[in-house]
């Protein structure tokens, strides 16, 4: 499955937020890749932080380089499929990698996929509710993912799996008092239940909050 992923759908691994492949072997049964070594899981940083969040600061810095590696994903018809904490990976310098590309598919910007799959915390309404699909699917599970390091909880978190897909069906989750203004405007952006609605990628970049706690100069001061 990886050696299909990473050559016949040729996933770009030369993003430098995207974990590269410097080359694979493979016996009859296995494929072995030879990956860029990242030193943490975001995943890890996540739990280890107080209350399971990052500060405002921090979260736009790794929202912002997800975003700029998924925009070069998109621009060669891949969807990710599968954006979740386990799959995002930290360099020793601070920054975040995209990684696991075993879930993803490549797709043209007209073509419907219909095929579930994915974690369900983080799928968007029309994979719960079986309809087609395209690459607005990773943007809302960049929304998803914002709420998650900002809260320190999932937006739509049930105690069944069918109350999860009803939550997010519905699109409804609620925000603590800590979320700021522009912080609640950007994920409400995100988290739309039609597809077309949801903010784009390339304008997420653009959003304020995004922009106030963004300056280059301050990124990796914020994390080492």
């Amino acid at each position: 499955m990886f050696k299909n992923t990473y050559t016949r759908y040729k996933i770009p691994s030369r993003h430098p937020n995207i974990v590269r492949m410097f080359g694979y072997f493979h016996d009859e049964t296995r494929v072995f890749m030879i990956l860029e070594y990242a030193h943490k899981v975001l995943y890890n940083e996540l739990q280890a932080q107080e209350n399971q969040r990052f500060s405002e600061d921090r979260a736009a810095f790794y929202i912002k380089q997800l975003t700029e590696a998924l925009i070069y994903c998109h621009d060669k018809n891949i969807i990710h499929r599968d954006i979740k904490p386990a799959n995002l990976l930290i360099t020793k310098g601070g920054d975040l990698k995209i990684a696991d590309f075993g879930l993803s598919v490549h797709s043209k910007a007209i073509i419907k996929r219909t095929t579930q799959c994915g974690t369900l915390d983080y799928m968007p309404p029309e994979i719960v509710s079986a309809n087609s699909y395209d690459k607005s699917f990773d943007v809302w599970s960049v929304g998803v993912l914002l709420y998650e390091i900002l809260v320190g909880k999932l937006p739509f978190g049930a105690s069944t799996f069918e109350k999860t897909k009803a939550r997010i069906s519905n699109a409804q989750y609620i925000f603590p008092q800590h979320v700021t203004p522009h912080a609640r405007d950007l994920i409400s952006s995100l988290l739309r239940v039609k597809p077309e609605s949801r903010l784009s990628l390339k304008d997420l970049l653009l959003h304020n909050w995004i922009k106030i706690h963004t300056h280059d100069t301050r990124y990796h001061e914020i994390l080492l």
